[in-house]
């Protein structure tokens, strides 16, 4: 009987069968051959080259047995790291998905009897963490790549040093807390005494003189010898401490003419920055951050440099790390501030567009102040909300 025709069906329906998977039973571990029926694998048994390789397993079987081990549980791992990473995972899943490839090896022709003795002995040698459970056994993965634990370090390092950050700012508003309730409780309170009289003939007095209504105080005078020692004393204090006293008001009302000039010039500024704030403040040439988690980790808190605006609200940025190019909403980004003393751009309120050099910076206030570098008011010191200006790339 002649071999069937390359298209016929019979030959597809071959190249079909030989393209699934096969019973294990059918199977040849030393040839590496995948019968398809009985008659076919009696056939294999009795050729030449299965008795050939027979013979050759037979001198030294311990070091085949070693082999189709090692290239089992090669084999297993990394499909174990690439599919499932370390999440923790069935071991049965990962199995059936390996023996789904029509060459895989063969546990039978392993070591280990069964994929409970693998799995105990993945765990014995500190390839994956393992643990035993009603549902059955569970494997994890543990990475031990020399760029995965870089990673890993890198970024406990980053943490650690946000933490730093952190503490280092907390650390520092509580001392300033503490030296603050300090001062208070260091001033000196004014002490009150109980009225009294030797006698209850003697008449109270009370001196209402313009200088004690200033100074906020009043004096009672028993008798007539009381009466003259507080009024000499108080004369007394009245020529040692004049212009101390004239000093103090002059300086009581600049302090209060100087809050109110202050206080409206701030208003008018706020008049002034809500009618020219925009929703937008994408500009080229600037330095932003990605704050958005959904690129990945690779991007997540990087700096890029805004290439092109577009719309307004979007912009195409190239990542200063891997000269990546991404196109990013305004939300997904956020402003850089440089260290004082670096070139800065205003992105919004009345000196948008603007040029500047960050002299200093408020973190009470979450402002900087910023001396504008062009325009028709420049050389001038504004305060600029952190949100309203970037790094100059």
């Amino acid at each position: 009987m002649g071999k069937a025709d390359f298209l016929s069906p019979k030959a597809i329906s071959n190249r079909i069968k030989a393209k699934g998977l096969q019973k294990l039973r059918w199977y040849c571990q030393m040839c590496q051959k995948q019968c398809r029926d009985e008659n076919g694998f009696k056939c294999h048994c009795m050729s030449e080259s299965h008795q050939r390789q027979l013979l050759l397993a037979s001198e030294n079987p311990i070091k085949f047995m070693d082999y189709f081990s090692d290239e089992f549980k090669s084999d297993f791992l990394e499909l174990l790291r690439r599919r499932f990473g370390t999440k923790r995972v069935h071991n049965n899943i990962v199995y059936n998905e390996y023996i789904s490839h029509r060459e895989h090896v063969h546990m039978n022709s392993t070591q280990w009897e069964t994929l409970t003795d693998f799995t105990k002995w993945l765990g014995r040698e500190g390839l994956c963490k393992v643990d035993e459970t009603p549902k059955g056994w569970y494997i994890q993965y543990i990475d031990r790549d020399p760029e995965t634990i870089r990673r890993q370090e890198e970024e406990a390092r980053k943490k650690k040093q946000e933490m730093d950050d952190v503490e280092r700012s907390a650390r520092f508003i509580a001392e300033q807390v503490r030296r603050g309730q300090d001062g208070k409780e260091t001033e000196t309170e004014p002490v009150y005494t109980e009225l009294q009289r030797e006698s209850e003939e003697e008449k109270v007095t009370f001196n209402l003189s313009a200088a004690v209504a200033s100074s906020s105080k009043s004096s009672s005078v028993l008798g007539a010898s009381a009466l003259k020692a507080s009024a000499a004393s108080s004369s007394v204090k009245r020529k040692e401490t004049p212009s101390s006293s004239d000093s103090r008001r002059e300086k009581k009302k600049k302090s209060a003419l100087e809050e109110i000039i202050e206080m409206e010039e701030k208003k008018k500024k706020k008049q002034l920055s809500s009618t020219v704030r925009t929703d937008y403040w994408l500009q080229p040439s600037i330095v932003v951050k990605v704050i958005t988690k959904k690129l990945g980790e690779k991007y997540h808190k990087k700096k890029a440099v805004v290439m092109e605006v577009r719309d307004k609200y979007a912009a195409v940025v190239k990542m200063i790390d891997s000269g990546d190019k991404l196109k990013l909403d305004q939300n997904h980004l956020e402003t850089v501030i440089p260290a004082p003393g670096k070139r800065v751009l205003i992105l919004n309120g009345p000196y948008r567009d603007t040029e500047a050099l960050l002299e200093g910076i408020d973190e009470k206030n979450f402002s900087a102040t910023l001396t504008l570098d062009s325009g028709p008011q420049k050389g001038d010191r504004v305060d600029i909300a952190y949100e309203d200006f970037s790094k100059l790339a």
